[in-house]
């Protein structure tokens, strides 16, 4: 059951390590999740402390993931419609087969959103779509530093105990 756990748990935190580009998965609660595991089992004992503050982590974070892209937007003279297409278009850059696809369609959903918002007005749909997109690339890597965190936090735990679980 160990061996089970420690899978589902390393496979959570994979998800998680994506998740953190896409919106359409929670990527830091998956990879709290994968922690979680990791402690379920019984050959690793329970750490309440490192549960307790990494949630916090968590929790705060997917807070401020919703805040810092809309931040960015508004700080370059973004409305909600650009915050809009940034996530419709993310997640069809995120389906098509080119290069950097999920960053591409992220500013061209941005400032197809602004258009739709003000149509007359294209320098600031531009304005507005690059400070939608650069608050999505903050909130992307910081999502994704503490994702790698929590991987290499898993890790080293499983390295602990590694004689334990194999």
């Amino acid at each position: 059951m160990d061996i089970l756990l420690l899978i589902i748990g390393f496979i959570c935190m994979i998800i998680g390590v994506f998740g953190s580009f896409m919106p359409v998965i929670p990527g830091l609660s998956v990879s709290w999740l994968g922690l979680l595991l990791l402690y379920f089992t019984n050959t690793i004992p329970v750490n309440y402390w490192v549960l307790g503050i990494t949630l916090l982590i968590t929790l705060l974070l997917s807070v401020l993931d919703y805040f810092i892209p809309a931040k960015g937007a508004k700080k370059f003279g973004g409305s909600s419609y650009g915050i809009w297409g940034t996530n419709i278009g993310l997640f069809i850059g995120l389906l098509t087969p080119i290069p950097f696809g999920f960053i591409i369609g992220a500013f061209l959903g941005a400032f197809l959103g602004e258009l739709l918002y003000d149509s007359k007005n294209h320098t600031r749909a531009l304005k507005a779509a690059t400070g939608s997109l650069i608050g999505f690339l903050v909130s992307s890597f910081m999502l994704f530093f503490v994702a790698i965190l929590y991987l290499g936090l898993f890790i080293s735990i499983v390295w602990e105990y590694k004689s334990d679980l194999f």
